[in-house]
């Protein structure tokens, strides 16, 4: 049965991508390619990697459920500059790259309401971080979300 908890932080998540995606898809291409210094990400690659971080986070989301009886569930670590690099953002279309993003989160806040109240204690490790509650993972998800947003200049979401 789904928590309160749960369906809070997915009704959130899809109120701030929905919004979010209208103002993205207002940018135009050439302003969302251009990256401000050779080792800072363009817009197209900070919306890539909020991709690259719903990617992982679904995993997670999903894959921490599964755990049987007490312990942690152990995840990889996560090489952001490394998958930005690998995936070529910058060679995608904008707003095929926003649309991805949008639809992919929807699915990412589907799942966050299937997660029972007994799951959300689910402890679990990333990379050689310390453990952290499944319930902080998802909330940590949005917060980190937001964080990128306002990079991208949408704000108020």
């Amino acid at each position: 049965m789904p928590t309160r908890k749960t369906l809070t932080i997915a009704n959130e998540l899809v109120g701030v991508v929905e919004t979010a995606s209208a103002k993205l898809k207002l940018l135009q291409e050439t302003e969302v390619t251009l990256k401000p210094t050779p080792t800072k990400w363009s817009k197209k690659e900070i919306l890539g990697h909020l991709m690259d971080s719903a990617s992982n986070n679904h995993q997670r989301f999903v894959r921490a459920q599964m755990l049987n009886g007490s312990g942690e569930f152990v995840f990889p670590g996560y090489e952001q500059d490394e998958w930005v690099r690998r995936q070529d953002y910058n060679s995608k279309p904008w707003t095929e790259l926003v649309e991805l993003w949008r639809l992919f989160n929807r699915h990412v806040a589907h799942a966050l309401r299937g997660i029972a109240d007994d799951r959300l204690e689910t402890n679990c490790r990333i990379g050689s971080g310390e453990p952290v509650t499944l319930g902080f993972i998802a909330e940590d998800y949005l917060t980190h979300m937001k964080h990128h947003l306002e990079q991208l200049g949408v704000t108020n979401v």
